[in-house]
């Protein structure tokens, strides 16, 4: 993430809501349990960055009439975008209790919400001009590149998320997240990051909507240029898969597709004689549904991407769980798109499916959800993809043993776009995983 030396602005996280029994001199004669005191919605993170950030969102939220766009490109280091969360986990015991999971460990779902939250923050700090007579960009989450957990988050530990302005183009930005755990049992750093994150930004101006240029990266220490070159290359990457993919698919990949609908077309024609260790994709799938509420908009007036997030990230779970027939493990989110945005008052659909599954490890097969998100307009007769989520699972080695052994089945398409679909993401995975073993 950039030299240790760099500045940083530090925002230190509270629980949103204090006990309604302290200070009270009944407290001890009627004390409820935790669990069953009044939420609300945002959480602990979400409220202390949007409150951080007030200045800067008093312009973006009441600009000058007629304020002109910003004239001049500034030149910016990551340090000066750098920010710093810290969750006082082990002292702050209602903060605790906003984020426990039934595990004992942070929930991941709130933690993607955070991640978004921060990403939103960085980039503004890096767009701003300092200028409060032109007009702010309207700053908004375009993807999510790869999101890795590469250890058990616990709830009983302080935490600190780190982020930083790694890359810039013309309208986009990249943001590079950080989750660090420290525990006392290794001084080694590298051990002690829990989560990697890279979300990708961009800028429209404020009143055209048009994509607009952002001010410019300086990176100084060897670090940030790596950092910088590296994302200079998913950039170049992202680009390649967008205009060749489909063209490149169509002409080598037929053997594969044809292998591929070889066992659904057992399953629709012949379904008695089909392998019982696979199963249809359509016969994995879940959904949820839900009308877009007030208090889960952003500044801009749009929900936001983290809620999003969370409510794809625990359907996701979900699905992995009803499939596997035993408790998932995240291990990673492949990708996130942001295709259009959702507004306040929509009615919003997520349809989930196991997309494929993976058993070079045998110990711990992979399981890959994929969560798509409709706006549907039902007076309209119409539905648009406003979002798609995929995510890694796997399932705990013990508990896989308890259960006798239970395998996970192979999911297979019973239609020519299902296998198309599988194969270009395992494609798009193995991708990834490539440049990350060149690296």
């Amino acid at each position: 993430m950039g030299s240790n030396s760099s500045p940083s602005s530090t925002i230190p996280i509270f629980s949103t809501f204090t006990s309604p029994f302290e200070n009270s001199p009944r407290a001890d004669a009627a004390r409820k349990p935790l669990s069953l005191w009044p939420g609300m919605y945002h959480s602990p993170v979400t409220n202390a960055l949007w409150e951080t950030r007030s200045k800067i969102f008093e312009r973006l939220l009441d600009p000058p009439i007629d304020a002109p766009p910003q004239s001049e490109l500034l030149t910016k280091t990551p340090s000066q975008s750098r920010t710093t969360i810290l969750y006082n986990f082990s002292t702050d015991y209602i903060l605790r209790e906003q984020y426990r999971d039934p595990w004992n460990e942070v929930r991941i779902g709130k933690l993607l919400e955070d991640l978004d939250a921060l990403a939103g923050t960085i980039s503004v700090k890096h767009c701003s001009d300092d200028d409060s007579m032109t007009r702010p960009l309207l700053l908004v989450t375009a993807s999510v590149d790869k999101m890795v957990l590469k250890k058990p988050i616990s709830v009983d530990v302080d935490l600190k998320m780190v982020g930083e302005v790694i890359w810039v183009g013309q309208s986009s930005i990249e943001i590079q997240l950080e989750v660090i755990q420290s525990t006392n049992e290794s001084s080694d750093t590298s051990k002690s990051i829990a989560l990697t994150a890279n979300f990708i930004f961009v800028a429209r101006d404020s009143k055209t909507r048009k994509a607009a240029p952002v001010n410019r990266l300086l990176p100084e220490t060897e670090q940030e240029k790596l950092l910088y070159e590296e994302a200079e290359e998913r950039n170049k990457l992202r680009k390649m898969k967008k205009g060749d993919g489909r063209k490149e698919f169509e002409n080598g990949e037929v053997n594969r597709l044809e292998a591929l609908l070889a066992e659904g077309r057992i399953f629709c024609d012949m379904p008695a004689l089909a392998d019982r260790n696979s199963i249809l994709l359509r016969d994995t799938c879940l959904e949820n549904s839900l009308i877009c509420q007030p208090q889960q908009r952003n500044i801009h007036g749009r929900i936001f991407g983290g809620f999003l997030m969370h409510r794809a990230f625990e359907l996701a779970f979900s699905t992995a769980y009803a499939f596997a027939g035993m408790m998932p493990c995240f291990l990673e989110v492949d990708h996130v798109d942001f295709l259009r945005p959702v507004d306040v008052g929509d009615f919003l659909r997520f349809k989930s499916c196991v997309l494929y599954t993976e058993f070079e490890d045998t110990d711990q097969p992979l399981i890959n959800i994929e969560v798509v998100a409709h706006v549907t307009r039902p007076e309209l007769r119409s539905s648009e993809v406003s979002n798609m989520f995929y995510f890694t699972f796997t399932v705990n080695p013990e508990e896989k043993a308890v259960k006798n052994g239970r395998g996970i089945r192979k999911v297979v398409p019973a239609t020519e776009e299902e296998a198309r679909h599988i194969l270009e993401r395992i494609d798009a995975k193995f991708l990834q995983s490539v440049k990350k073993v060149n690296k």
